[in-house]
């Protein structure tokens, strides 16, 4: 037994060497080496066994590292929160804010992630390099390496990407989105940050663009097997999403899935909430849809569901680009969409096209 953390959320008691060799290679991705400034961020409500497994690899590399931990505040409801990759633990606390601008490399382990945090854009001007860990058991990254090819073809999704004006996402299940691209953030992540100033999450393997307000317009159909990642819930039926101006404007659907996504839409009380967040497809074939069947939910985040090869990937809730900022968030993998590029398909009924597939 190398620690003895706390059983933290889910259990688990004990730190196996394999997760701090995992960490430490992904450290590694990210340039981390001896003489770096490393932060290790947490929270009060952070899995224990995630924070010290990131301690424990940093220091295995040699590294000395400063550990942030924050309170985690209250949640004034109405529901809970899950998997919105915006903490609001830091509270733009100034020692915490002075630690993170000062570091070269933050491992973040808060519970939410700071990837739509209110204080990411200020840490990132300061060159700090950040990778976002996943608040699940530390058993799944053994199955997460660092995969050299992923960062070329998740270089060549956005290439195409950026290059394109419109997006077209359609499915046998009656998906038929199009999404004006112009004056969109387009971004991808291989699932390391090697340039400062630069933050990944991991695993990696997404290409997204997040629209412009009023970009956004169609119907979205979940059908069986798709997935709410919010409710960590594979859907059981079908669930229509009419989208218009980018919001969501109808919901219907005959069963608890659309029941769900109503109800929970509806209680933020956020407009916002209805809206675009972003959209995009998964190129990482270590990511598994059938993950989340294999754990339970205290355990999972399912950030690797968000990243499996061929599946369309819609989000709703906060959008920067957009002026949108909101509590009410979903992530929704799709599976067997066809999305295309100005009329040219990158992925095909759920299946890459061959330059973005495995190598």
């Amino acid at each position: 037994m190398i620690g003895d953390p706390g059983a933290g959320i889910g259990g688990g008691h004990h730190i196996e060497w394999p997760w701090v060799e995992r960490y430490a290679r992904q450290f590694e991705a990210c340039r981390v080496s001896g003489g770096e400034v490393a932060v290790v961020l947490s929270e009060t409500r952070s899995r224990p066994i995630v924070v010290e497994t990131a301690r424990l690899a940093l220091a295995s590399l040699g590294v000395v590292p400063v550990e942030v931990v924050v309170p985690t505040p209250p949640n004034p409801g109405p529901l809970p929160i899950r998997s919105t990759g915006a903490s609001v633990a830091i509270d733009d606390n100034p020692a915490a804010m002075a630690a993170l601008r000062a570091a070269d490399f933050v491992a973040d382990c808060t519970v939410e992630g700071l990837l739509h945090a209110p204080e990411l854009t200020s840490i990132l001007e300061a060159g700090t390099r950040i990778l976002m860990i996943s608040n699940e058991h530390p058993e799944n990254c053994e199955r997460w390496p660092v995969d050299d090819g992923l960062a070329g073809r998740v270089a060549r999704g956005l290439a195409l990407l950026e290059a394109a004006s419109i997006m077209t996402v359609t499915s046998d299940a009656g998906t038929d989105l199009t999404v004006d691209l112009d004056g969109s953030f387009r971004a991808g992540s291989h699932g390391w940050c090697d340039r400062p100033g630069t933050i990944a999450h991991w695993p990696g393997g997404l290409v997204l663009a997040f629209p412009a307000a009023g970009s956004v317009h169609g119907t979205v159909v979940m059908a069986p097997g798709d997935v709410n990642l919010t409710f960590k819930r594979y859907v059981e039926s079908t669930v229509r999403l009419t989208v218009v101006d980018d919001h969501i404007t109808a919901i219907a659907g005959e069963g608890v899935d659309a029941e769900l996504f109503s109800s929970y839409l509806a209680a933020f009380g956020e407009p916002e909430a209805y809206a675009t967040s972003h959209v995009g497809w998964g190129l990482n074939p270590s990511a598994r849809w059938e993950s989340m069947a294999m754990w339970d939910r205290s355990d999972l985040n399912g950030t690797e569901l968000r990243a499996f090869a061929g599946n369309f990937l819609y989000s709703t809730g906060a959008n920067e680009v957009a002026g949108r900022f909101c509590r009410g968030h979903f992530d929704l993998p799709m599976r067997r969409c066809t999305i295309a590029l100005d009329g040219e398909p990158v992925v095909t009924a759920g299946a890459l096209i061959s330059d973005l597939g495995p190598d």
